[in-house]
């Protein structure tokens, strides 16, 4: 009798775990991380801001309009020089077998989670290496010249000078808030870096564990300040492989799959059971050189290049015609774009012309380091990598092709060991600033997201007279001088910028594509 009660009770967990709403998501590559303020990278905001986290302030879902967040409002002086947020009340932390809150979110939790990034004394300034490559990138220690706790419940940021984006970076990822109790607590227990990769936040899922390289698990916060979500489990199946990804999808083993390749598109809209969603891409993918190391501190050397890779080429093979081939920095959709810059031509001729103008008739030898995961803005990069390599040939240049996995292939980027590398960027607050400071700005440079490592002063001084002045036409003009400064001086061979994709099973509701690539799962549920 005890065994069939005992057979019983097991059938009824089983049953109640069937109930609960799961919902799987096949990601593309690992988080490097599960701290925002020490990533840049789409996988790391998937699984951490996106998640487990919230900002002051936030972008609408589907938009890049910032709206109240945990602060529920905001005060602007006269000067543009004083920040005032009024913080909400009754905002619960998560908790964990390590840790359980014993307050709610305040003020205290807004200067740790600033400071931190901000203050080189901070007790958590060099946890987990230290490295806040968006807050320094952004130069946000510069601009930021105070943040004080008025009360419990209001903060006030201080500028050093006007920062015409500064509301819309707080809505980015590494402006993410995190418990200052919490970093006590760990501090006192001597795992300070558990804060990292045990995450503690307000968001909508609270963390559960992660086995490397496979699997994240999620569970809903009962307690979220804007309610419970619908979805009870969160799984992040990590699954580098698109193709792999499309099959778990058609065998119903994932919800939603990130970056579907282009390849596999018509078969999806096809698919009756599956939905396919599609965006305009805030995004460029590019060849970054780097000029700080021979031949390209070359100007010359980076033209050739420009000129003997067949760009267009790779738009019909590696996105299947599914984006557009770029000349800019910044995508046709984020105001300023200068339509009447001049771009490189597929010419094989100049390029050798070239070469043998800088000092190089015969070529070179040198590596590429090739993306190893699937990005919005580069669905394959092995493939695109050895289309360049037989192009780069063609003038003489030898290429060798590098890769690593994603989270060293971000690590030892940002420490400028490559000479050319593939990458791209996605928009994280659609200001121009966001795509020209952070990725070819000097500061960016020492904060490791430049990965061209280049720092040049005429385009330079253009980009931070932009972001210091609220006139939109004035920081178009600006901004339209810098590009033309960046394509004759060619630190990336620019390559694409892509529409977006999603590939879902046919019972999601409530998903959106957000317009900087990354992904809300708050709103999500299953028929």
């Amino acid at each position: 009798m005890n065994r069939i009660f005992a057979i019983l009770a097991v059938l009824m967990v089983f049953s109640q775990a069937q109930a609960a709403k799961t919902f799987v998501y096949c990601s593309e590559g690992s988080p490097s991380s599960f701290n925002p303020q020490l990533a840049t990278d789409g996988p790391t905001f998937n699984a951490s801001s996106h998640t487990v986290y919230n900002q002051l302030v936030q972008f609408k879902t589907g938009s890049t309009e910032v709206e109240p967040g945990l602060a529920e409002s905001w005060v602007i002086s006269k000067d543009g020089l004083t920040f005032t947020f009024k913080l909400r009340k009754g905002v619960k932390f998560h908790s964990s077998e390590s840790f359980k809150p014993t307050r709610e979110f305040n003020a205290d939790d807004v200067l740790f989670s600033v400071n931190r990034q901000r203050e080189t004394t901070h007790p958590y300034a060099k946890v987990s290496g230290g490295s806040y490559e968006y807050f320094q990138g952004m130069e946000m220690g510069k601009i930021i010249k105070d943040v004080k706790k008025v009360d419990e419940h209001t903060v006030q940021f201080i500028l050093a000078q006007k920062e015409a984006p500064f509301l819309a970076n707080l809505a980015m990822d590494f402006a993410s808030i995190l418990s200052a109790e919490y970093g006590d607590v760990m501090l006192k227990a001597k795992t300070p870096e558990k804060m990292d990769t045990a995450p503690i936040g307000t968001g909508p899922f609270v963390f559960k564990s992660y086995q490397k390289d496979t699997i994240i698990r999620y569970s809903a916060n009962e307690t979220y300040w804007k309610g419970k979500p619908a979805i009870e489990n969160l799984i992040f199946s990590i699954t580098p492989d698109a193709s792999v990804r499309y099959q778990k999808l058609k065998a119903g083993e994932c919800n939603l799959i990130a970056e579907p390749s282009p390849a596999d598109l018509p078969a999806m809209k096809g698919n009756n059971k599956l939905q396919v969603f599609e965006k305009e891409g805030l995004n460029i993918g590019y060849l970054a050189l780097n000029t700080e190391k021979p031949p390209f501190d070359k100007q010359l050397v980076r033209q050739a290049i420009m000129h003997a890779l067949n760009r267009g080429a790779y738009i019909d093979a590696i996105y299947m015609g599914r984006a557009t081939l770029a000349k800019n920095p910044i995508p046709p959709s984020i105001w300023s774009y200068n339509n009447s810059t001049q771009d490189y031509d597929y010419n094989i001729e100049k390029a050798k012309e070239l070469l043998k103008k800088a000092g190089y008739p015969n070529g070179f030898e040198t590596e590429m380091w090739t993306l190893p995961v699937s990005r919005p803005y580069n669905p394959s990069g092995k493939k695109m990598g050895e289309m360049m390599q037989a192009d780069l040939a063609k003038v003489g240049i030898k290429v060798k092709l590098v890769t690593y996995d994603w989270p060293t292939y971000l690590e030892k980027s940002k420490k400028g060991e490559h000479q050319m590398i593939q990458m791209g960027w996605t928009g994280d607050n659609g200001d121009p600033d966001n795509f020209f400071n952070v990725l070819l700005g000097c500061s960016a440079v020492k904060a490791g997201s430049n990965l061209a490592r280049w720092c040049f002063k005429p385009f330079n001084d253009l980009v931070q007279k932009a972001k210091q002045t609220t006139d939109i036409k004035q920081r178009t003009a600006f901004y339209m001088k810098a590009q033309d400064i960046f394509k004759s001086e060619a630190p990336w061979a620019t390559l694409a910028h892509a529409r977006v994709y999603r590939a879902l099973s046919g019972n999601v509701t409530g998903y959106q594509i957000h317009p900087f690539g990354t992904e809300n799962f708050e709103k999500v549920d299953i028929k």
